[in-house]
């Protein structure tokens, strides 16, 4: 079967594969659909190996060369003798998540803070970008009719940048900055707004990213190159500041510019990684009373909410999409694309078959 493999730094091959082998009681044999190219990818590409083990993963036991992808939705077409509730023929969207069930975190329901936790698309034997792949069954999110294939392969970033929100205690009629309108910020500033946002302002020095977002006529939308981020917010706000704030930009400027533009006593989260240290003024922390929060993926059970809230057609995650490419053209036309910074896509899916 035809796959993208990742082998090392600047080396994806679109090449052929083995099928995978039968399923076990407690998986699914899934056909992808469609797979978007996350972040993570990119960096490995970039700079990798960097999460792909290149020695046997602890709980999955895959190394490299991967099959990438863990972004996507597809139809499924087999199940093991044990699995309930998803069955041959039903379309679904995947959470990449793998965990052990048994550590600290996973006992207490923070599987994705589970110690030795694997993705499919980094480090399991299959991914996405692939013509077929078995996956558990806890993975497995059945997608109603509401729900296109598109869509379903955009949940995942879309667990992400709902987390990130979430965890500033974001509550319906506040004002929320987003800074930086990357496909995890845009869909942070759609999210808010399907929450209930009262002002949903976005900072974002790319122009093509800055139309896109104005395009969606949810936000109010800065050039931090060209105006004072933090001051425009409390402008707009009677002089107080921005309620929350999501950082997802991954930069020193993004973070500053989210932490300077919270009210007294409000939250920012770190959802955008960063490849460096970044300073911060403590002082300023803590005479205001501020919070910053760290975020990691999402909680592995919440697929089925962001399912259900894009279903309802208030949260139109497909906006963020620039175009699906096919899978022979995944590293000139996906890989070195997004990595261009003059380039013009924001958000790509690829489709393999």
């Amino acid at each position: 079967m035809r796959a993208a493999v990742f082998h090392d730094k600047h080396d994806i091959r679109v090449e052929d594969v083995p099928e995978p082998a039968g399923v076990g009681a407690r998986e699914v044999r899934v056909r992808p659909s469609l797979c978007g190219i996350c972040g993570t990818d990119l960096h490995e590409y970039a700079a990798g190996p960097i999460v792909i083990p290149t020695s046997p993963h602890p709980l999955s036991h895959a190394a490299a060369p991967q099959v990438l992808g863990h972004e996507f939705s597809g139809q499924v077409l087999e199940v093991g003798v044990e699995v309930t509730g998803v069955r041959a023929g039903d379309r679904v969207a995947v959470m990449p998540l793998i965990y052990c069930g048994q550590c600290y975190y996973c006992r207490r329901g923070l599987n994705h803070l589970c110690p030795e936790m694997a993705c499919t698309g980094l480090s399991w034997h299959g991914g996405g970008i692939s013509e077929q792949v078995v996956v558990p069954d806890y993975q497995i999110a059945v997608l109603p009719e509401s729900v296109t294939d598109v869509q379903g392969a955009l949940i995942e970033p879309a667990a992400v940048a709902a987390y990130g929100v979430d965890r500033t205690g974001f509550r319906p009629g506040d004002t929320i900055l987003v800074t930086g309108a990357g496909p995890i910020g845009a869909l942070a500033a759609l999210y808010a707004h399907a929450a209930g946002a009262a002002q949903v302002i976005v900072s974002e020095p790319n122009a093509r990213r800055r139309a896109l977002l104005d395009a969606f006529g949810i936000a109010t939308v800065l050039d931090p190159l060209a105006e004072d981020v933090p001051a425009v917010v409390r402008g707009l706000t009677s002089g107080v500041g921005a309620d929350v704030a999501a950082e997802c930009s991954g930069s020193e400027a993004g973070l500053t510019a989210a932490l300077a533009g919270l009210r007294s006593h409000g939250t920012a989260t770190q959802v955008g990684l960063h490849v460096r240290p970044a300073t911060i003024d403590p002082m300023a922390v803590s005479q205001r009373d501020l919070s910053l929060v760290g975020t990691w993926c999402y909680p592995v059970y919440d697929f089925p909410r962001i399912i259900s809230l894009v279903g309802t057609g208030r949260f139109p995650v497909e906006r963020v999409l620039t175009e699906v490419i096919d899978v022979d053209d995944v590293v000139p036309r996906g890989f070195d694309r997004l990595l261009d910074p003059a380039g013009d896509a924001q958000k790509l899916l690829v489709k393999v078959g």
